[in-house]
């Protein structure tokens, strides 16, 4: 797998964790297969370079909570304490999208769907998160 395509994959799975303890029916739809013509009429409006960037630093702390999470979640056996882990990681990645400044939690999960239907969206936050990352 690529650094290019990397991001996006790894944009929907903090997309899907954060979705699903805000708001089930969204991640319910956002677990469908996407549709094969994009929306119509459904242009996402501009998003600025500064939300760009809030955005990058904000899921760089959410893709940290993830793998943190991930090893643990994964060595659990328990189902409950596994639901627990889980429960915990959203709770985590969520904190960190609020603490992140110029960046709120609509905001970020508005990014995600953004990045997920536009390609220019995509490219932007795949950019952005290269030049973050490496200056973290």
């Amino acid at each position: 797998m690529t650094i290019r395509h990397m991001p996006v994959a790894a944009l929907t799975a903090a997309a899907l964790s954060l979705i699903v303890i805000n708001s089930p029916a969204f991640a319910q739809t956002a677990a469908e297969p996407q549709a094969t013509q994009p929306m119509q009429g459904a242009a996402p409006a501009a998003i600025s370079d500064k939300k760009i960037e809030a955005f990058a630093v904000a899921y760089l702390q959410v893709d940290k909570v993830r793998q943190d999470y991930a090893a643990k979640i994964g060595a659990e056996t328990d189902a409950t304490n596994k639901q627990k882990l889980q429960n915990e990681a959203n709770k985590q990645m969520i904190n960190a999208v609020e603490k992140s400044p110029d960046m709120s939690l609509d905001e970020y999960k508005s990014i995600i769907t953004a990045a997920q239907t536009d390609p220019d969206v995509a490219k932007k936050v795949q950019e952005k998160l290269k030049t973050t990352g490496t200056a973290q």
